[in-house]
């Protein structure tokens, strides 16, 4: 396991055990105060993330281990037992959302790095979003495109995306990583924020590198394909 990876793990943990005791202490019956406790692991868990996201893991994971110290003090006070998630529940949450108007290899690259991430999600966007983002409706209507993206290998789980709130897919997944196309016209730190006010937590937002992938003859998006067919095979 790499260091980033354990890292991970370790805020993960903590950030869900956390989760568990807010909900124990919360509840109407409890009489024991223990927000300065609960109030220290978040900010250690905090500092954790932020470590993280510059790529200081070492820091990370004792920021972490700090954190996952406080939350199992309340174990060695007699208080409560932390629930903490077992393997599987850690693996990671990643979503991704588009069009995937005609599905190219490099929608197939793109949805690839995203799952090397963790447990990919894809949002597949509506008819009526489409049209009201590019003026006119998709060339294949949404049950087509969410069937085509949900054969495909990487895709843990595909659906259709909310035509009221982008967050609706955000809130419902509760994702670890938002993965962003190079061309999508999201700024990171917005959407970063957006969510947190809808989970409680702040996921990280990532967008792949490099520009599009390029494929067959130069071509790199939907829009390349439908010009050459349409310079190819539609008669004038």
């Amino acid at each position: 396991m790499s260091s980033g990876e354990r890292a991970w793990r370790y805020i993960e943990s903590a950030r869900r055990a956390l989760e568990s005791l807010r909900k124990t202490f919360a509840h109407p019956s409890c009489e024991i105060d223990v927000s300065k406790l609960i109030d220290a692991a978040e900010r250690y868990i905090r500092d954790a993330e932020y470590y993280y996201a510059r790529g200081d893991y070492e820091t990370a994971l004792a920021s972490a281990s700090y954190a996952e110290g406080l939350i199992d003090s309340l174990k060695y006070l007699g208080l409560v037992e932390p629930r903490w998630p077992g393997r599987g529940e850690l693996e990671r949450r990643v979503l991704v959302g588009g069009t995937f108007e005609i599905l190219h290899p490099g929608h197939i690259e793109f949805l690839r790095r995203a799952s090397s991430l963790g447990k990919l999600y894809v949002v597949v966007a509506r008819d009526s979003t489409v049209e009201k983002l590019k003026g006119r409706r998709p060339i294949l209507d949404e049950d087509s495109r969410l069937k085509v993206v949900s054969s495909v290998r990487h895709v843990y789980e595909a659906f259709l995306g909310s035509e009221r709130d982008i967050m609706d897919s955000v809130e419902r997944v509760k994702p670890d990583i938002i993965f962003l196309g190079p061309d999508q016209a999201f700024d990171e730190e917005e959407i970063a924020s957006r969510a947190e006010e809808r989970l409680g937590y702040r996921p990280q937002v990532a967008r792949m590198g490099g520009g599009k992938i390029g494929f067959s003859g130069g071509l790199k998006s939907v829009s390349d394909v439908v010009a050459r067919i349409c310079r190819e095979r539609c008669r004038t």
